[in-house]
């Protein structure tokens, strides 16, 4: 089994450690970041240096803001692996360029491309996800906030929750039910919505973090705009889902993984436990290394999965949906990460419960955080249990889960 990647995507790989090595002290530090945490001068520097290197945004069109090459999933492996190796930050990523920016490429129009591709790519305008409801989280499709004509505008009442940085968001994607005679697929729509807009109100809701990450939103008679639906009325559902495939491709970075692994055994290496090290006691060792096992299952999992995309082959045994495939990442991913977090906080000991500027705290509580954080991930972009029912029932075909 050859796994090398071929002369011209290692000459790729060698510009790009080069182009690191020059440039890394203008880099923001970690991975990618999400877009509204900072929108400072220099993550937007860096941002428009990696857009005009190729190295963000590399395949958007010139004619939307990116650098416009050819697609090419190797080079993707490549740029994840190469950042992450250096430890600084791959740019600004998350909802808007993520999930929402491929969407728009796919469904949107040629008018609401050329608005909002460009200064979304550039960090410039932040989007938030409008999907999850008090009713509709897992069950999806339940959404039940509602929006009726007048004259050329929607006018949308009803409520989100858990809401991702609507916060600091300018804009958010949304499905909202539009055909109040259609059926439960058939009546939503794919809106996008103006955060400043009148009757918009954002309330954050604090997590077991500290921070407020997420937040219920309330519309009371916002008024928007008809040409705001992305795709045709009553597509929402087809167009939700093409977001929520790049949102799980986004959950399930391996780059970031192997990243978040290496920081763990330096850790490791330097914490002691009753004056051994903690990568010396057996019991941790053996979990660390069923991470790393885990770990490259996974990575080997996705090459698999890059392979086919290269070779036009379903990715799956048996002809899997790629869309299984992938829900495989993602649950495999989410997972991994909180159990790496997990290990990092076992591994200090009685400091690993220390959090908040607590005066022995480690790494400013990074690890505790990430442990807290990453949990919701588990539960975000379509839960754990909802994963498994897919992946089982259309993946591999066995017998769908009996009704409650």
């Amino acid at each position: 089994m050859d796994l090398g990647y071929g002369p011209e995507a290692e000459a790729f790989r060698h510009a790009l450690r080069e182009f690191l090595e020059l440039h890394k002290e203008r880099a923001p530090r970690g991975g990618q970041l999400l877009a509204g945490a900072t929108r400072s001068a220099a993550i937007l520097d860096w941002q428009r240096l990696l857009i005009e290197h190729g190295y963000a945004a590399r395949t958007i069109p010139k004619e939307y803001g990116g650098y416009g090459a050819a697609p090419d999933p190797l080079i993707r492996v490549l740029l994840d692996e190469e950042f992450a190796r250096a430890g600084v930050s791959a740019g600004i990523g998350g909802q808007g360029p993520d999930m929402l920016v491929p969407t728009l490429l796919e469904h949107g129009s040629e008018e609401q491309k050329r608005r909002w591709v460009p200064p979304t790519i550039r960090g410039e305008v932040v989007w938030c996800q409008g999907y999850s409801e008090p009713n509709a989280g897992s069950d999806l499709a339940n959404v039940q906030t509602r929006a009726v004509e007048d004259g050329t505008d929607f006018v949308i009442n009803g409520q989100k929750i858990w809401t991702t940085t609507a916060h600091q968001a300018d804009m958010m994607f949304g499905l909202i039910r539009t055909e109040p005679g259609a059926g439960k697929h058939g009546g939503l729509s794919y809106v996008l919505i103006p955060m400043d807009t009148p009757g918009i109100e954002v309330r954050p809701l604090a997590t077991m973090t500290g921070h407020a990450e997420f937040n219920e939103v309330f519309f009371s008679d916002v008024r928007v705009p008809q040409a705001n639906v992305v795709g045709k009325r009553g597509e929402g559902w087809k167009i939700a889902n093409t977001t929520l495939t790049h949102e799980r491709n986004m959950l399930a970075a391996t780059g970031q993984l192997e990243s978040s692994l290496a920081r763990l055994v330096e850790l490791m290496q330097a914490e002691t436990r009753d004056g051994r090290r903690a990568i010396d006691d057996p019991a941790l060792r053996d979990r660390l290394m069923r991470l790393q096992g885990r770990l490259v299952a996974m990575k080997y999992h996705s090459l698999r999965m890059l392979t086919c995309r290269i070779r036009r082959e379903p990715p799956g045994p048996a002809g899997t949906p790629e869309g299984s495939a992938a829900l495989v990442t993602k649950l495999a991913g989410c997972e991994l990460s909180h159990q790496i977090a997990a290990l990092a906080i076992d591994a200090m000991g009685e400091l690993g419960t220390l959090y908040g500027g607590a005066r022995h705290e480690r790494a400013g509580g990074l690890w505790q955080f990430h442990y807290m954080f990453s949990l919701g991930l588990v539960i975000g972009g379509g839960t754990a249990q909802i994963q498994k029912n897919i992946i089982s029932e259309r993946g591999l075909g066995l017998p769908r889960e009996a009704k409650a």
